[in-house]
Parts: structure tokens; C-alpha cells; sequence
């Protein structure tokens, strides 16, 4: 009976969600459309249409970007919902509006999502939001030819996504800036004269104030990419081991332990385990009638080296049963976790790109030396001569912490291949652009390597 109950609720619950997303849908576009009104004076959220400063626009497009995304992730919930209610579930009743006269549903959907369209294509069409220092950006950009524009603005358009105002102005600096980037083609003077020479005029500029301004502008957005950086690369890794602990915490062990609680015959999960079990039995066994010979303790007849050693059988029995079931948790709380980090990738490819220009700018600013010193310092510690020992114990953990037994085949053939992988790849770096934008580190990992 209460089986029915719950599955009769979670019916009801099934039917009722394309109203309940697509009303969370409609009330986060009523919010977009509340500070249009406010404070914009029902136009788009934009610094062209304020009269606030930086500082509180930056406010204003957060405030809506939270918005868009909540309507966006609602509207999915909504269409995969409704194509599941619509396969399976009955079909919906009739409903009274306000005025008493009869409605379908799908009536009222149609009114609200054409609402929702008209508060939010404003945005998905320009598919960014201006602030007043993109608006100085932009004119300051005029000189990038117009087809070249409209190309890279088709395709950001393409990837469905809602641009950071800073970000998109740090675009447009490297835009109009004639710095190459590290896979572009060299050119016929090498990159380090053409740098001084553009650095030279910039400073011999007798328009100054607008050369301290971009300065100015390209540090303020530097920092703004640096901060971002360090807040994603905190995030996928608290994300995922916070994710691991509350699922295995609060979900995975409670399941587990009940599962496996009507199998009491249940002891170890692997050979391994058992035989070290009874290899820590026998050890004390063993530790019993040595202490009993020298004197430490009371020495024990065989009756109560018996119960002794029976009750230590019964913790170690407790213990390795829940070593067994702790790696059956990981298992699954580590496919959360997997779960977990590929939904914060999927959603954040603007700060995936933000953190790799911050990775790459880190990286190829380092002195010939330490980039070489960096080099062999990886290249020694995975792909090295002592690098198998490491493998064998990341191998022998990962065993562990998954509660599988060791396998020395699998675990000798991994160290036969994967390190040479790695290590090919690793040279083809090197060959392929190490060599092509620093070769005088290359020149020095050489050298420091011999």
C-alpha cells in the first residue's frame, strides 16, 4: 500500500514538471524584464542604455546573466519533461482561466514562452552585453576590417553562449594588437625585433594619454582573467572531491552497507585483502607466544590463545569487510564526481578559454632555463629511468582505493606503453612549438639534459 502511494506521488510529481520548469522559466524572465524596466528604462541590459557606472552595470549583466542561464537550463528540463509526460503519461486535462472560460495547456505554454522569446532575443541575438569600456573598446577597435569582424562574430554567435563583458574587451585588445601568438606562422623579422619596435613607438606616441589608457585597460583586464583563472581552476577541483564526499557520505556507504547487510558471508572483496588478513592474524598469533616466552605478558595456554586470537579474527573480519565496502563506494562516488567535473566543463567554455590563455601566458613568459628546468623535471619524474617504481604505487593505490585485486600484468604492461605515449607526445611538443617560439630553450633543455 505504501509502495502505490509513492509510486501514485512520484506520478503526479512526473506530470506536473513541464508546468513547474516552464513556470521558474517564465518567473527568471519576468526578473530580466523587471531591471529592464527599473533601470534601463525597458530596453536591453547594456552600458549604452545606463547611467550607472562600470561597477554597477557589471552588477546589472551578472544579475542577468544568472537569469538567462536559469531559463535556459529550465527550458530543457521543460522540453525533455513534456517529450517523456507526452510518450508516457496521460493526457492533461482541461483547465479554467481566469475568466472562466476553457483553456488547454498547452495554450497557457504558448503564452508564456512567447513572453520568455520576447524578454530574452534581445540577448541570444547579440549574444553579449556591452559595458561602457567595451563601447571605448570598440571604438578604439575601428581599424579590424569589417568582414574579418563579422566572421569571428558569426561564429561566437554559433557557440550559444552568453559572453563576459571584460572578457569580450580583452578580445578585442588582442584584436587590434599585432603580437603573434604562440601557433601562428613566424614572420620574415624575428618576434622579439617586431616587439621592440611596436613597444618603441608606443612609447614615443605623442598621444600618451590614450597609450596609458590602453595600458591601463589591458591591466585592468588582465587581472579581471587572472582572478577568473584561479576561481575555475579552484572550482574543478573542489567540485568534484566535494561531490565525491557528500555522494558517498549521505548516498553511496548508507546504500552499501544496507545491501550488503543481509549478506553477512560476505568478508572480502578480493584475494588480496584476504590474504593480508590473514597474514595480520598469524602475525599475531605469532606476537602472543613471543611475548608470553620473554616475559612481556602472562604466558597463555592454547585456550586462550585461541579466544584471543578468535576475537582478533572477528575485528579483522569487521575491519577488511569494510575496506571491501568502503572500494565498492568509491567506485561509484568517483563516477559522481567524473559526473560532476564534466557538467562544470560543459557549462563553462568561456572560462576554459580564459584559463588556458592565462596557462599559456604563464608558461611561455618563463625564462629559457626554468621552462628547461621544468622539462626534465617532468620528463624525469613520468617518463624517466626511476619512473616505473612511481607508476607501480599509483597503480597499486588506484587498486586500493577502487577494492580491486593486483594485477602485475596489467600493471607491467601499462608501464610499458603509457610512459612512451607520454613521452612521444612530450617530444612532439617540443619539436612542434617549444622549438618554434623559444629555441633557446630548447637550446638549454639540451644542453642541461647532456
Amino acid at each position: 500500500m505504501n509502495f502505490n502511494r509513492i509510486l501514485q506521488t512520484a506520478n503526479q510529481w512526473l506530470l506536473k514538471t513541464p508546468d513547474r520548469s516552464l513556470d521558474s522559466a517564465y518567473r527568471a524572465a519576468l526578473k530580466i524584464k523587471d531591471i529592464e524596466d527599473k533601470h534601463f528604462q525597458g530596453r536591453k541590459v547594456s552600458g549604452e542604455f545606463s547611467n550607472y557606472g562600470g561597477t554597477v552595470n557589471s552588477y546589472f549583466i551578472s544579475e542577468v546573466k544568472r537569469h538567462l542561464q536559469k531559463v535556459r537550463v529550465r527550458l530543457i528540463e521543460f522540453r525533455a519533461s513534456r517529450a517523456i509526460v507526452d510518450t508516457f503519461g496521460p493526457r492533461q486535462p482541461l483547465s479554467t482561466g481566469s475568466e472562466g472560460t476553457v483553456t488547454i495547456p498547452n495554450d497557457i505554454w504558448l503564452e508564456k514562452l512567447n513572453i520568455i522569446d520576447s524578454i530574452v532575443i534581445k540577448y541570444q541575438e547579440s549574444d553579449r552585453f556591452e559595458t561602457n569600456e567595451e563601447i571605448a573598446l570598440a571604438k578604439d577597435s575601428a581599424i579590424v576590417p569589417v568582414r574579418e569582424r563579422e566572421n569571428k562574430t558569426k561564429n561566437r554567435s554559433t557557440r550559444g553562449s552568453f559572453l563576459d563583458p571584460r572578457f569580450e574587451a580583452e578580445e578585442r585588445l588582442d584584436r587590434s594588437s599585432k603580437l603573434q601568438k604562440a601557433t601562428e606562422r613566424p614572420g620574415v623579422l624575428p618576434r622579439s625585433f617586431v616587439n621592440t619596435l611596436n613597444r618603441i613607438k608606443q612609447e614615443i606616441d605623442p598621444q600618451s594619454e590614450e597609450s596609458e589608457e590602453a595600458v591601463l585597460r589591458k591591466f585592468r583586464n588582465s587581472r579581471y582573467k587572472t582572478a577568473i583563472s584561479i576561481k575555475f581552476i579552484l572550482l574543478l577541483i573542489i567540485v568534484p572531491l566535494l561531490t565525491h564526499q557528500l555522494s558517498k557520505t549521505f548516498l553511496i556507504t548508507p546504500l552499501v552497507h544496507k545491501y550488503f547487510a543481509e549478506n553477512q558471508e560476505f568478508v572480502f572483496i578480493n584475494r588480496d585483502l584476504e590474504e593480508e588478513a590473514f597474514a595480520d592474524l598469524k602475525r599475531y598469533e605469532e606476537a602472543l607466544h613471543f611475548r608470553g616466552l620473554i616475559g612481556l605478558s602472562e604466558k597463555l595456554n592454547p585456550e586462550e590463545i585461541e579466544e584471543r586470537v578468535k576475537e582478533k579474527a572477528g575485528e579483522l573480519s569487521q575491519e577488511y569487510r569494510l575496506r571491501g565496502l568502503d572500494g565498492i563506494s568509491n567506485i561509484f562516488s568517483d563516477i559522481f564526481s567524473f559526473i560532476a567535473f564534466g557538467f562544470v566543463i560543459a557549462f563553462s567554455r568561456r572560462e576554459i578559454e580564459i584559463v588556458k590563455g592565462f596557462l599559456d601566458g604563464i608558461l611561455y613568459n618563463l625564462s629559457d632555463s626554468a621552462k628547461a628546468f621544468l622539462i626534465i623535471l617532468f620528463t624525469d619524474m613520468f617518463v624517466g629511468f626511476h619512473s616505473p617504481h612511481g607508476w607501480e604505487v599509483i597503480l597499486e593505490n588506484l587498486g586500493r582505493h577502487f577494492g580491486l585485486p593486483e594485477n602485475r600484468d596489467f600493471n607491467f604492461l601499462f608501464i610499458a606503453t603509457f610512459p612512451v605515449i607520454l613521452d612521444t607526445v612530450l617530444k612532439y611538443w617540443i619539436f612542434r612549438y617549444l622549438n618554434r617560439i623559444s629555441p633557446s630553450a630548447v637550446a638549454t633543455y639540451r644542453n642541461m639534459n647532456e
